[in-house]
């Protein structure tokens, strides 16, 4: 329904009333209607807001430092808050409804060990075939304090899955946009998100990026996809310092 004048735009929210897991739980809280506005601004925060800040970062700053990594992920949490914010004061809908606590903890942490054994032996083929994680981003990297490269593997796994697969895919379906182009648009911008990383790194995300939406479409877990998500980072990037 659409309204015009001076009352808000409207929009209605597709039930995903599919079986199975987690999904009972998540069709529970994704009926009525939200504030189109509110939708569309939450959109644009998870589709760009990442893609902003690491082509601002990429142009002004020429390499990592300390306080440019600090201020590169406050501003990604900055705008993961604003879009928990838009999710229940602009649209008044659940956490649910991205699919978070749709599912019990210790289910959440077991899906979480599969996606991360299954993305892992994925990325870490394509990263030794493409001989990614060589290149002087990567050294630059690493020459970050262990304990904020730490930090910033856990942001990547909550903030890019809250953007990418849990409000992207689900605001996307609710405006109208399909099954297609509500998976196929967050996963091409994830994907190309990277490219700073090169054309290698560009195709291990798309690659992850399948395996993650493939899990959050079945299960609607977002927390599992979180933990899978982290802990693949966190092998790649802080266990190899661990044993240095």
């Amino acid at each position: 329904m659409e309204i015009h004048g001076n009352r808000q735009h409207r929009s209605t929210v597709l039930s995903h009333e599919q079986p199975g897991f987690c999904r009972k739980n998540f069709a529970r809280h994704v009926g009525g209607t939200i504030p189109l506005t509110a939708t569309w601004i939450g959109l644009f925060l998870s589709l760009f807001a990442m893609v902003v800040i690491r082509h601002a970062f990429a142009f002004f700053v020429s390499e990592i430092t300390f306080a440019s990594a600090i201020l590169k992920e406050t501003l990604i949490w900055a705008s993961a808050a604003a879009l928990l914010v838009i999710i229940r004061r602009g649209e008044r809908l659940s956490f649910r409804s991205i699919g978070l606590g749709t599912c019990r903890w210790w289910k959440s942490i077991a899906w979480g060990l599969v996606i991360a054994i299954v993305s892992a032996v994925v990325v870490g083929s394509l990263a030794y075939l493409t001989g990614y994680g060589h290149g002087p981003g990567s050294a630059a990297f690493e020459k970050l304090p262990l304990w904020l490269i730490t930090l910033i593997v856990f942001r990547a796994g909550v903030v890019e899955e809250l953007f990418y697969r849990g409000y992207a895919i689900e605001r996307l379906r609710m405006i109208g946009l399909g099954s297609f182009w509500s998976v196929t648009i967050p996963l091409v911008i994830f994907s190309l998100g990277h490219w700073s990383g090169g054309a290698a790194n560009i195709l291990i995300a798309f690659a992850a990026g399948i395996i993650l939406t493939g899990f959050y479409l079945w299960r609607r877990d977002l927390v599992a996809n979180m933990i899978g998500h982290g802990l693949v980072d966190f092998v790649a990037n802080v266990v190899p310092r661990l044993f240095s």
